[in-house]
């Protein structure tokens, strides 16, 4: 008998103690007609209200509050309590004048963050794990678990207060006002699944009217239509005829569909994610706002580093600036750096989940950097340029790499993930009804459109900047129509959303 369908399990990768985290329905998904209705009203209401940003940064936060509180709306009084924590440490920081005062005041803001995203997202993770390890050396030490809801969002817009408060320390920034920073901290398109948009990138936009005039619809149209495409039709397709079902039992399965199913995976959550992070940008430019790129074609990199350059950038770039340069990046010697490579991504893979096999995810990808600067580093050691073979043979090895680091990533426990890389091994002949050739043809079209030229979206956004507005609306309005003929149904959360 095959397990359980994805309908019925959901497309979450869990842990262990990852599954023990209970989470709520009701968000108000992009791709629903709930968020359509939300939108068509905020939208309009926006640039009605944008000529006087004294009178749209209340809106937007107050839509902003709707948006996050249709989910459950006691997380608003979170999120409202971060925004008035970091605004209020920010601004003693930057009045403060003793630097023992302000490192003060910063540990207090930082250590307040994550006090709040550790119960949490990590409460039962790290009580769960101690039982465990005090009953290896014999301990019966009853713990209470408690099934801690995990909201929505809180480590995106958790990271975002963190570099607000450590930039004003810096003195990178000042601080805002309290309406703009809340602004920044909740508007709704990033608000729960990113892209981490930094202090200076997003706040200066939210101090003066924007021009409806410079606003490129055309662009917000193609990446809303092309983000949904991806999580509507590939991710969602992929997660409902082979991931959910493979992962769910991997030793049921022939080695070829285990294998497909890897495949599917990484193509899903490149999908899923970067679909709605195109969601997110589009809604955005419609409203006047520009946001930091996430992706960039990340399963054609050459290497490891050349990956993380491309894969979730924000958050790259995050854990570059307040996690690895902090700890003394590469200044103190070559033991040190490769110990700095491998704790970042080992504090990038706990980010990602409560569970041991995220840690592995980030101890594979630490373990690949470290070895990566090893090789440049070598005395005689000359880059050369990657062309032909060489070039096919280093993305070949990187992708491999990353879907190898996916397995644990997905797996529920590293019991399915051994299960599963056991099964690769043998079972060559056995059938495989779930490698069809609608799988297939979603694989081969996630990963051969990163490989697309960059004038092929270029072109394509130009033709549709020279349609009127209500044109490219009329456009859009038809890709949406065919995005849902196309998608399963029902619409999945995304899966970044439980991060």
């Amino acid at each position: 008998a095959r397990p359980a369908t994805a309908a019925a399990r959901g497309p979450w990768p869990r842990s262990s103690a990852a599954a023990r985290t209970r989470r709520r329905p009701g968000r108000v998904l992009f791709p629903t007609a709930t968020f359509a209705l939300f939108f068509l009203v905020v939208l309009p209401l926006s640039w009605l209200l944008m000529p006087n940003v004294h009178r749209w940064r209340p809106f937007i936060v107050a839509a902003s509050y709707v948006f996050y509180g249709w989910w459950d709306w006691r997380f608003v009084f979170l999120l409202a309590g971060s925004t008035l924590w970091n605004q209020l440490l920010a601004t003693r920081i930057h009045a403060a004048r003793a630097e023992a005062q302000r490192r003060a005041l910063l540990a207090l803001a930082v250590g307040g963050n994550l006090a709040v995203l550790g119960y949490f997202k990590y409460y039962d993770f790290f009580v769960s794990s101690t039982q465990n390890l005090l009953s290896l050396v014999g301990l019966d030490v009853p713990l209470e678990v408690r099934s801690v809801v995990l909201p929505v969002g809180i480590s995106f817009y958790t990271f975002m207060g963190i570099s607000y408060v450590v930039d004003v320390y810096r003195r990178e920034t000042e601080p805002t006002s309290l309406g703009r920073f809340a602004a920044y901290l909740s508007f709704f398109p990033h608000l729960v699944a990113g892209p981490i948009v930094r202090p200076n990138e997003l706040i200066p936009q939210l101090g003066a009217p924007r021009d409806p005039r410079r606003v490129d619809t055309s662009r917000g149209f193609y990446l809303i239509a092309t983000g949904l495409f991806k999580k509507v039709v590939i991710a969602n397709y992929l997660a409902a005829n082979i991931v959910d079902e493979v992962f769910a039992a991997p030793g049921e399965h022939s080695s070829l569909e285990l294998l497909i199913a890897v495949y599917a995976y990484a193509v899903q959550i490149y999908a899923d994610f970067s679909g709605y992070t195109d969601i997110a940008i589009g809604i955005a430019l419609l409203l006047g706002f520009r946001f930091p790129e996430n992706f960039d074609s990340p399963y054609a990199a050459v290497s490891l580093q050349d990956f993380w350059r491309r894969w979730h950038m924000t958050l790259s770039r995050w854990l570059r600036d307040y996690v690895y340069i902090p700890l003394g990046g590469n200044r103190r010697g070559v033991a040190t750096t490769y110990r700095n490579v491998l704790l970042t991504m080992l504090l990038g893979g706990l980010w990602h989940g409560a569970g041991w096999t995220f840690v592995a995810w980030g101890a594979i990808h630490g373990v690949g950097l470290a070895a990566g600067r090893w090789r440049r580093t070598r005395p005689g050691f000359v880059e050369r340029p990657a062309r032909g073979a060489r070039l096919l043979r280093q993305r070949l090895v990187t992708f491999h790499v990353v879907c190898f680091a996916w397995i644990f990533f997905r797996s529920e426990s590293f019991g399915a993930a051994w299960e599963l890389l056991a099964g690769l091994l043998g079972g060559w002949g056995e059938p495989s009804p779930l490698v069809t050739s609608g799988v297939l043809a979603a694989i081969a079209v996630g990963i051969g459109s990163q490989y697309l030229p960059a004038r092929v979206p270029r072109r394509l956004m130009a033709g549709l900047s020279r349609l009127p507005v209500l044109g490219q609306a009329a456009v859009l309005a038809v890709a949406l129509l065919l995005t849902h003929a196309l998608g399963p149904e029902g619409v999945a959360p995304f899966i970044y959303f439980q991060f």
